[in-house]
């Protein structure tokens, strides 16, 4: 079996509950959303075809034992939820970031899901396949790109009206790299008493925030 890859690397997690650890990453091609803040649309453009056995030897190359499935979005293509397997069965933890709009509910249960859910300044708002939220698991997060009150107003209602059996640990508030005052997001967090963390993209801060490959 084959993928498109547009990148494979080692840095650091820069987002989640594993920011700051050693992560391989997995960036699959394609992606059916155009997010008016996106910052990996070279994604779309670049790829080349890799076939599982060439995958797992690039992995293995790294003395890393956590990876992650990002794309694009890597739910694309069909045959991602058996890398994701094989991955699994290799022993490695791994974490699948997605957009949401495409079914989760054939991905490994061990598998770490990161839902983004798209706010309005994405232009992308109506992306997300509510049905998700009955397929994540104690383990998996949630994500919310914020760009804007508006967004926060938006997320803030989800938060509270569907996802009440998440832990507020695995749901993250990130604000859009330069765009909002990361202090008027984490006033509104603290008025509101959010059940929600707030997440800083870690890998802007560390590295120049367009570096690819970290």
């Amino acid at each position: 079996m084959r993928l498109d890859i547009c990148e494979i690397f080692h840095s650091l997690q820069g987002e989640s509950t594993f920011a700051g650890l050693p992560c391989i990453f997995i960036r699959l091609s394609g992606c059916n959303l155009s997010c008016s803040w996106c910052d990996t649309r070279y994604a779309n453009e670049e790829y080349h075809s890799m076939t599982f056995d060439q995958i797992l030897k690039k992995v293995s190359s790294y003395n890393c034992n956590l990876i992650e499935v990002t794309g694009g979005e890597p739910l694309l293509q069909n045959n991602t939820p058996a890398l994701i397997s094989i991955l699994l069965k290799k022993n490695y933890q791994v974490l699948l970031e997605t957009n949401g709009s495409k079914s989760i509910k054939n991905i490994a249960s061990a598998c770490i899901k990161i839902i983004d859910i798209k706010c309005p300044s994405s232009n992308e708002s109506d992306s997300f396949l509510s049905e998700n939220i009955s397929f994540l698991t104690e383990h998996d997060e949630i994500k919310f790109v914020i760009g804007s009150r508006k967004d926060y107003e938006f997320a803030k209602s989800i938060i509270k009206n569907e996802l009440p059996k998440i832990s507020q640990k695995k749901i993250h508030i990130s604000p859009v790299f330069g765009q909002i005052p990361l202090k008027a997001v984490a006033a509104w967090m603290i008025e509101d008493n959010l059940l929600a963390r707030l997440s800083l993209q870690q890998h802007k801060i560390v590295w120049d925030p367009d570096k690819r490959g970290v």
